[in-house]
């Protein structure tokens, strides 16, 4: 079980170092951010100095190293725009990234898990083709497109919603939605192929044979085999909770991280977007240590083949 958690840990450390490596240089490879925060029209000494106050003028590989070893000592940077830590900056932002994606991700999960149960239970059924019909477009139609429809609908024709900003919690309704839905979607489908998989094995025919009641069946055998993939997929959707929302904070106008990214992309703030892309790698990792641990939990053959093996 240890060897099990530091392969993991190690892993999860890699991955973040790569997620480092890939934005520092891509960044680098996209425009002087110099030019681009002076204007076109600022004279060659004034972006020199600038060049030369942020450390822009060293070789590539000494921006690198200086990058990586102030994050190793817990420095991120600070915003060419304002000249603030960007940890505070991306802080200020996460309580109204949050007050968006755990809202949509409680619909997820209480929408689409139940759903997929359903659909499964009833095959072939008005109601299964009903489910899957609605889980194939709330999967397909992207995110931006459902919320300027929302937007459309509730905003302009009906006039029942706010269409952007964060005034007050019915601003928060329509990204809400727009967030939940595809996500449930989601796991709608992936949990009706994992409760039919497992519908079909032997153990469940076996124990239906036997007389075991259908409902404890379902409960006691069906579910928590068919819990595996969905717990993968609920993982990645807290993993993504703060990627996810960049588009829909934009199309709504929500002052959250996402929408921070998008401007300091657009003003080659590198600070900034290295933040963003770090703290959404480091969720990431951690979503998905947390679900190899709940797989432990679910599966028992997972926790006793290190004992076989040794």
């Amino acid at each position: 079980m240890i060897r099990f958690f530091a392969s993991r840990l190690a892993r999860a450390a890699l991955t973040i170092a790569m997620v480092v490596t890939f934005a520092f240089v891509v960044l680098r490879m996209s425009g002087d951010p110099a030019q681009i925060i002076m204007g076109a029209d600022a004279p060659p000494e004034a972006v020199d100095a600038f060049r030369a106050a942020w450390g822009l003028d060293e070789p590539i590989w000494v921006q690198y190293l200086s990058y990586f070893w102030a994050i190793l000592q817990g420095d991120l940077g600070r915003s060419m725009r304002d000249g603030r830590d960007a940890i505070v900056l991306v802080g200020e932002r996460i309580p109204a990234t949050l007050a968006l994606t755990l809202p949509a991700l409680l619909i997820k999960i209480c929408l689409g898990i139940p759903a997929g149960i359903y659909a499964a239970l009833h095959r072939n059924s008005l109601a299964d083709r009903v489910v899957m019909v609605m889980a194939v477009a709330g999967f397909t139609v992207p995110s931006f497109v459902l919320g300027l429809l929302l937007v459309l609908v509730f905003a302009v024709q009906l006039g029942w919603l706010p269409s952007g900003g964060q005034e007050s919690w019915r601003h928060a309704i329509l990204p809400v939605v727009t967030l939940g839905l595809g996500g449930a979607a989601v796991l709608a489908r992936f949990t009706r192929s994992a409760m039919l998989e497992v519908l079909g094995q032997p153990y469940i025919r076996t124990a239906s044979a036997k007389g075991v009641p259908w409902r404890r069946v379902v409960i006691g055998h069906a579910l928590p085999n068919a819990a595996i993939p969905t717990v993968t997929i609920i993982g990645f959707m807290v993993g993504s909770l703060i990627a996810g929302a960049v588009v829909v904070e934009s199309v709504f106008s929500w002052p959250g991280v996402g929408r921070l990214l998008v401007v300091a992309v657009g003003n080659r703030d590198l600070a900034v977007v290295q933040c963003v892309l770090l703290l959404v790698a480091v969720t990431m990792v951690c979503s998905n240590l947390v679900v190899d641990l709940l797989y432990g939990l679910l599966d028992p053959r997972l926790r006793a083949a290190p004992q076989k093996a040794a």
